[in-house]
């Protein structure tokens, strides 16, 4: 019998028969048991210590480190959280053993496609880290591997969450951020997609209404009626009824986002931001997936809070009053607020853009909303009050001194993130009644305001060349509480002649390799997007913006930051065993 010549001699079958299990070339173990020889990887796919040190008995191969077992004949594990080890091919020629040094099972795509939806299912980080790290490597696009966990979210628990929200903010992302960033956001997405889905039962759809004839302003009209009524059950027969009629995404969108602002500022406004993220998730996701999406967002209208019944939305100034009163007059100058044509695209001037910033961020809400009204009656295009209102949003985050109290850094996180979906849907919508989410989000600025006394002072530029190490950032939020040192640091690397792009992708990393919470994911997110909007305008303010996204994002990570980091360790490990490194060796 010969062999081939790229196998690898292993020595002598008696000698391997004396020593039991020996480490050849490649960083593979041979073991001699029961008169056979097998061939496994001597790393254990679970953390990498080497196997040859571990017990083989009945055919069961068990890593010393954490007890996963392996059949030592086809590396399959008995402990799901460990993963298959690779096996190799053995022969033995003239009383010498050889190891063939390609797998027996090559991972391809499909299989990893098939550990990442197992990891899911039994929220494993260690397996969804190494599903991503093979995903990714072998060039599978990355909202493909988040729609992957689209799919399970959608299909398993109680609707949409934070997790979903989570996944979709880090796919929309991944341009920003190096392969070693992609993995990471993706890994973080789809392990907070496993914490909030996995275990739970299959979310079983009801039945469309018997006919579909029923015009979609009826649908319309019914499906507002039901979350009125918080009757969740109708509301959703309604939608499946519209989306199985064919009706198209833009219009069902409307359909949804007009319920969702029947009332002020839904809980807080996630309920805006969650319905955003799930039809940006839309736009990347399977066309057979649009029925469980969708239909995933109707649970979190059963309770949520109407921000109108709230005391500060009512006193000591009413401001519930003159939104309403507002949106009358422009119901009633819709066709002033809406010219011929189609399309309101009256574009504000630099100076009335400046006049409007200042009055959002003015004492004076009754005279905020008058403008509004004023600009919106007079053509201005809906999206971009919204993007001034998520900008004004933004700056609040800025001026947010550090005397508040720490849980106060959520309240401007949620103007902000809420103005900028509200943002992101006026660019893709023309449904009037839509525009009642910009008053919205411009009171909630005002409500902030307190949260801006003091202020804290916007760093100024120091004159210094932008500083050459992205490192020195990290290294100041390993520190807790390094908010002015940290958007200093980033003040002088704009002004300084710094590249944006890079700084984008150090915060990112900022962010991924911390055990961040919700709003985190949200806060970069949103700036980043934001950021991308203010880069295709022109002008003094348009550059303030672009420098008020990044100091409001970085103030924000600089807050929340160091944590244990636990989720980025685990992907390191992962990726660090795809790239067949030994880490057990280190201290």
């Amino acid at each position: 019998m010969s062999v081939s010549l790229n196998w690898i001699s292993a020595g002598s079958l008696e000698a391997l028969k004396e020593e039991s299990a020996k480490v050849i070339r490649g960083g593979i173990a041979v073991f001699y048991h029961e008169d056979h020889v097998y061939a496994v990887d001597n790393r254990c796919p679970h953390l990498g210590f080497p196997l040859h040190m571990g017990s083989l008995c009945d055919g069961i191969l068990t890593c010393h480190w954490h007890h996963a077992r392996f059949d030592v004949c086809s590396g399959g594990t008995l402990d799901p959280w460990a993963d298959d080890v690779p096996s190799y091919e053995v022969r033995v020629d003239g009383g010498e053993v050889w190891v063939n040094p390609v797998p027996r099972s090559a991972r391809g795509a499909a299989k990893y496609q098939h550990k990442l939806k197992e990891g899911l299912e039994q929220n494993i980080g260690i397996v969804i880290a190494k599903a991503v790290v093979g995903l990714i490597e072998a060039g599978v696009p990355e909202q493909d591997i988040a729609r992957i966990g689209i799919e399970f979210g959608t299909t398993y628990g109680t609707g949409w969450n934070a997790g979903l929200t989570i996944l979709t903010a880090m796919a929309q992302s991944v341009d920003k951020l190096d392969k070693n960033g992609k993995i990471l956001a993706l890994y973080q997405g789809l392990v907070h997609v496993a914490r909030g889905s996995s275990g739970r039962g299959t979310r079983h759809l009801l039945s469309a209404l018997p006919s579909a004839d029923v015009p979609f302003e009826r649908l319309t009209e019914w499906y507002r009626s039901c979350i009125e009524v918080r009757d969740t059950q109708g509301a959703e027969k309604v939608l499946i009824t519209a989306i199985l009629k064919g009706i198209d995404t833009k219009r069902l969108s409307d359909m949804m986002l007009v319920a969702a602002t029947d009332h002020f500022y839904l809980d807080g406004g996630h309920v805006f931001d969650f319905h955003s993220k799930a039809f940006e998730a839309l736009e990347w996701a399977e066309v057979s997936q649009k029925k469980q999406i969708l239909t995933s967002l109707v649970p979190m209208m059963a309770r949520p809070t109407r921000s109108e019944e709230l005391h500060q939305w009512q006193a000591p100034l009413n401001l519930v009053e003159p939104i309403k009163q507002a949106v009358n007059e422009l119901e009633q100058n819709a066709a002033q607020a809406k010219p011929a044509g189609g399309s309101t695209d009256v574009r504000l001037s630099a100076d009335t853009e400046e006049q409007l910033l200042k009055q959002l961020l003015s004492d004076t809400p009754e005279q905020t909303i008058a403008l509004l009204r004023d600009l919106l009656i007079a053509g201005t295009a809906p999206a971009q009050l919204a993007q001034l209102v998520a900008l004004a949003a933004a700056e609040r985050i800025v001026r947010f001194h550090t005397q508040n109290d720490f849980g106060d850094w959520i309240a401007v996180l949620h103007t902000f993130t809420y103005a900028h979906a509200v943002h992101e849907r006026l660019l893709q919508s023309d449904e009037p009644l839509l525009q009642r989410a910009i008053f919205h989000g411009a009171v909630s600025v005002y409500l902030d305001r307190f949260l801006n006394v003091p202020a804290a002072a916007r760093p100024k530029p120091s004159g210094s060349t932008a500083p050459a190490n992205h490192q020195e950032l990290l290294d100041l939020l390993d520190l807790r509480q390094q908010v002015g040192p940290a958007a200093q640091w980033v003040v002088d690397y704009i002004h300084g002649g710094g590249e944006p792009g890079a700084l984008l992708n150090t915060l990112g990393h900022a962010l991924l390799r911390e055990d961040a919470e919700f709003h985190s994911f949200q806060m970069f997110e949103a700036a980043v997007a934001e950021y991308d909007r203010w880069q295709a305008a022109a002008g003094s303010l348009a550059e303030k913006a672009k420098e008020t996204m990044l100091l409001a994002c970085t103030r924000y990570l600089a807050a929340h930051a160091p944590t244990a980091r636990e989720l980025p360790h685990t992907a390191k490990i992962a990726w660090r065993l795809h790239k067949g490194e030994r880490l057990f060796e280190e201290d």
